[in-house]
């Protein structure tokens, strides 16, 4: 589960391959090929790119909101990002989630629709695995270290663990779309939507993109991306998971994608020692616990990004074995990355990635 430092933490990485996503900067095509246009900045605590491309000499399609040239459309795209924030970060003081996670009551509480609709999603994906994703785990992960209050000197004792433990489960919100409101079981229940709010924000810019006329985008936040139509050469867009390793980044796998999302979980670049152990800042929600199992990552391919980003934290959570078999079960396209002991990365893919990527 993600750790400190923004709306979503560190938990996920995913490489666009540069010669895909162009430069920040307009790119003129030779003819019978399409031109690409590239915006970047900053949300969340991360970074976003987001390329688009357009028949040669043709304009996008602008609309009452104004998206006609590069300016207009980072403008556009950095509202929309604001907007989401404000609502679901649980750093910052002033959004709705905070609000609502500050309030020690257990009556209705009455939140957004956008707000609302993401909790739900993320209640489902909990359901489906058994409670490995979970949005109210944000204790355990202060108490490993892995919040704002920084590395843990010593790990948290039994009675400590339990305490929080009974904060944590998605069985303790209730979510009621036609009254607009959340509706907590404790007082003291927290939600942080990290493992799933980073996703959610690619798939509104990326609806975003299609409301503005643009067909052929790559959308990419802080890793986690989503890929409509094709790129500037009329083919799929090409996109690299990183090999989960510590140092320079590397490619694992190349692999095509369209009218898609891809999100990554794993937990190469945010762990400490503590005692001569391993601690991973992925949380099994379930045990209390970081998780010690040898799954370094896994990807996932879906049809809207906030359910491969939350599924991803799901499978990385459960772990090779268990992560596989509920994949495999659930039709869900993952590919998981492996330390086989001896320093080897093994891959293995369920039938749906297979069929995914063909």
């Amino acid at each position: 589960m993600p750790g400190p430092g923004s709306l979503l933490g560190a938990a996920c990485v995913v490489a666009v391959l540069p010669a895909i996503a162009c430069s920040e900067s307009d790119r003129t095509a030779p003819a019978g090929f399409g031109e690409t246009r590239t915006i970047a900045g900053a949300t969340m605590g991360t970074t976003f790119t987001v390329t688009v491309v357009s028949v040669a000499g043709a304009a996008p399609r602008a609309t009452a909101g104004g998206a006609g040239d590069a300016g207009d459309l980072q403008a556009a795209v950095q509202r929309r990002l604001d907007g989401i924030e404000g609502r679901m970060s649980h750093y910052r003081a002033d959004s709705e989630l905070s609000r609502f996670n500050r309030a020690r009551t257990t009556a209705p509480w009455p939140l957004s629709r956008e707000t609302l609709g993401v909790v739900a999603e993320a209640l489902a994906v909990s359901r489906a695995s058994g409670g490995a994703f979970d949005v109210t785990v944000g204790p355990l992960v202060d108490a490993w270290g892995f919040g704002p209050g920084g590395r843990a000197p010593a790990a948290p004792d039994e009675p400590t663990l339990a305490a929080f433990r009974g904060r944590v489960g998605a069985e303790l919100l209730e979510v009621d779309l036609a009254a607009g409101t959340l509706r907590k079981r404790r007082e003291d229940v927290v939600v942080d939507l990290s493992a799933i709010a980073k996703g959610y924000a690619v798939d509104a810019v990326a609806t975003l993109l299609d409301d503005l006329g643009f067909g052929d985008y790559l959308v990419e936040i802080g890793g986690e991306l989503r890929a409509g139509g094709t790129n500037e050469e009329g083919t799929p867009w090409r996109v690299a998971i990183e090999r989960p390793v510590s140092g320079a980044p590397a490619a694992q796998r190349i692999l095509p994608l369209t009218d898609a999302a891809l999100a990554t979980s794993g937990d190469y670049r945010n762990f400490y020692d503590l005692d001569g152990a391993r601690v991973s800042h992925t949380m099994d929600p379930r045990t209390g616990r970081p998780v010690t199992h040898a799954l370094r990552s896994v990807s996932v391919i879906a049809a809207r990004c906030s359910l491969a980003d939350a599924r991803s934290t799901a499978l990385n959570v459960l772990g090779p074995e268990a992560g596989y078999a509920l994949a495999v079960e659930q039709g869900w396209a993952a590919l998981f990355v492996t330390d086989d002991g001896a320093g080897r990365l093994v891959e293995r893919k369920t039938p749906a990635f297979v069929a995914a990527i063909r």
